[in-house]
């Protein structure tokens, strides 16, 4: 049950005492009041967005009213649908993605185990070691004053976004189309940090290592720990980012100090970083060995069994679109059938060369306006106006191509573990 990634509604429904233990660490006592122990303490309060002056008040086996409304409210975010309690993750509707630039409180949430209590970002320490021949740690504010200071719009997906549609289905959160955003990110360049410790021939891989802790409460433990090959660790685009929107980056995103490493999962782009190790291998923290973040090396059929030793790292994700505008399920009269349709699409570490939309069912397409990304790694914007010829149900599809020449298809590429479904989005329009 501590590994379990589950909703806090059927866990407390099953046994409120375990699952106090479980979620918070609070142990019931005789009077019915719990003690919240340090790290449940932080992981409610984060929940909350604030210390609880009374918490040892608070009777064991319910939850706080806060947490009690549907949907789950999160401080200082907007419309997002929560799939998980513990860890807390939460998707954006994609009608709540139409902003160029992704606001803070609409930019998704994945986290993989309990954020850590202190997120100061004064006494803040950064270490980066390992196959470097200079080892340094620095403050945040040394990180500012040491290296040039960047912003730059990049859009992180979550691996796995697209997984509710997997048929079979395939273990995990079931995000829909959400675990997406392009926000501005400022930082600095992490290959600038590297040159400064100058890493070694040796160096085979990144190791990335956060505050958080694991779910099971066990300090020996950690909830992730991943990394990237040495060559994308160069890349000027990857962030060590202490700022989103010109603002501090909200608790569940990573605040103080996260990676950004756009194009590729977003679980290269630790939250909570307080450590970047150098390695002479691939790096096999946890969810970088067996078949977490990786797919099989060939094609397989849907809920085929497929040998560990044939899985492989993802690296760059696929081409891809959304469309943000009309909201799926919007009426049109049939006075006036005319609808611009928007969104936006992105290609990993590639570039986005067009989006077709359809209105009927894929038999023709209408070539969309398609901008340029404001830098590397920005997702691009796209509209296109469609008529539609008469009353009835239609759907809005739209299918996205990279500078390579790969398209989205209609269905799904399944896989064991529901990563990578770029398949093309669609929205319901009826014509009164």
């Amino acid at each position: 049950m501590s590994k379990k990634e589950t909703n806090l509604f059927e866990l407390y429904a099953e046994d409120p005492d375990k699952a106090d233990d479980i979620v918070f660490g609070r142990v019931p006592h005789p009077d019915r009041r719990g003690f919240l122990k340090g790290a449940g303490l932080a992981t409610m309060a984060a929940l909350l967005g604030g210390f609880i002056p009374f918490h040892r008040n608070m009777p064991a086996g319910f939850i706080p009213a806060a947490m009690a409304d549907q949907p789950m409210s999160i401080p200082g975010k907007d419309g997002l649908t929560v799939l998980n309690d513990r860890p807390v993750n939460a998707e954006t509707p994609a009608h709540l993605l139409d902003d160029d630039i992704t606001p803070v409180a609409r930019h998704f949430i994945r986290n993989n185990g309990i954020p850590p209590t202190d997120m100061d970002a004064a006494g803040w320490r950064l270490t980066v070691d390992g196959e470097v021949d200079s080892p340094i740690e620095m403050s945040i504010d040394e990180l500012k004053k040491e290296f040039e200071v960047i912003t730059l719009q990049l859009q992180l997906e979550c691996g796995g976004n697209g997984r509710s549609f997997f048929d079979p289905k395939a273990k995990g959160n079931q995000w829909t189309i959400g675990a997406v955003g392009c926000s501005e990110w400022t930082g600095v360049r992490l290959s600038d940090v590297l040159k400064r410790v100058g890493v070694k021939d040796s160096a085979v891989y990144t190791a990335h290592y956060g505050a958080d802790t694991h779910l099971s409460g066990d300090p020996s433990k950690l909830p992730i720990s991943r990394g990237v090959p040495i060559a994308k660790a160069m890349d000027p685009n990857n962030l060590i980012a202490f700022a989103i929107n010109g603002g501090p980056i909200h608790p569940m995103n990573g605040a103080p100090l996260r990676l950004v490493v756009p194009g590729w999962p977003g679980s290269c782009s630790q939250k909570w970083l307080k450590r970047i190790q150098i390695r002479d291998q691939v790096h096999d923290g946890p969810k970088m060995t067996g078949t977490s973040y990786r797919v099989p090396g060939y094609p397989v059929e849907p809920g085929e069994k497929v040998p560990k030793e044939d899985f492989e790292i993802i690296e760059s994700m696929p081409v891809k679109s959304l469309i943000t505008f009309p909201e799926s399920g919007v009426a049109v009269p049939a006075g006036a059938p005319e609808l611009t349709v928007r969104g936006h699409a992105w290609a990993g570490d590639d570039q986005v060369t067009a989006v077709d939309v359809s209105i009927d069912f894929g038999a023709t397409w209408v070539k969309a306006e398609l901008t340029q990304p404001r830098n590397p790694y920005a997702w691009q914007h796209f509209s296109a106006t469609v008529r539609f010829p008469m009353k009835g149900y239609y759907e809005v599809w739209a299918r996205a191509t990279d500078d390579k020449g790969r398209q989205q298809p209609f269905a799904i590429a399944w896989n064991p573990k529901g990563y990578l479904n770029n398949s093309m989005h669609r929205v319901a329009v009826r014509v009164a």
